[in-house]
């Protein structure tokens, strides 16, 4: 029995080691190395203090603001460890009666557009945490950042082009705009 025993908890604590210590120490020290700013969570800072991830979605209202995707994460909106899809299917009353409430909002907001709304205005993603929108939707809100803001509409759509990313590599994934960086560097620009 002890020359089973033996070996087999030998091991037992060398894999341990190895794949509980050792591999994932190696592992961060080299994302720390390689790619800090994303092993430390892409974080956004303003004034040398964190603001946000540019990896989860943020709870813009304000209509100065360009608003996310709404969140699905319980029991709090943008909630990193509550992420998930709502699991409301086309056919779930819930999820008809949230996109018309949340089409209200936007309407309410800018009553004066007439334009189409973009479908990931009033719908979640699958992780709820979406930090994305389209650049259709951007284009939705635009007019009612400008105005609120009381800037040009070429100055803000020349903002939100510069912070709308193409596909990777060219072919994967859609254009999108990064909600959080966009309302940053609005936030930054001189008061008119």
């Amino acid at each position: 029995m002890r020359t089973l025993l033996r070996p087999a908890l030998t091991l037992l604590v060398l894999l341990s080691v190895l794949t509980g210590f050792a591999y994932p120490l190696a592992v961060t020290g080299l994302a720390q190395v390689i790619f800090p700013q994303k092993a430390n969570g892409s974080l956004v800072e303003r004034n040398g203090k964190p603001t946000g991830s540019s990896l989860i979605g943020q709870g813009f209202t304000e209509p100065k603001y360009f608003w996310g995707r709404p969140s699905a994460t319980t029991p709090q909106a943008y909630n990193g460890t509550g992420s998930g899809g709502s699991n409301l299917g086309p056919s779930n009353p819930a999820l008809a009666d949230a996109v018309k409430q949340r089409l209200a909002a936007l309407r309410a907001a800018d009553p004066t557009n007439a334009a189409p709304v973009p479908v990931d205005l009033v719908t979640s993603s699958g992780s709820g945490l979406d930090p994305e929108i389209s650049p259709a939707a951007a284009q939705y809100q635009l007019a009612r950042v400008a105005r609120v803001r009381g800037l040009p509409v070429s100055e803000v759509q020349a903002l939100m082009e510069r912070y709308t990313r193409g596909r990777q590599f060219g072919v994967l994934g859609e254009p999108r705009v990064n909600v959080l960086e966009l309302n940053l560097a609005l936030d930054a620009l001189p008061v008119h």
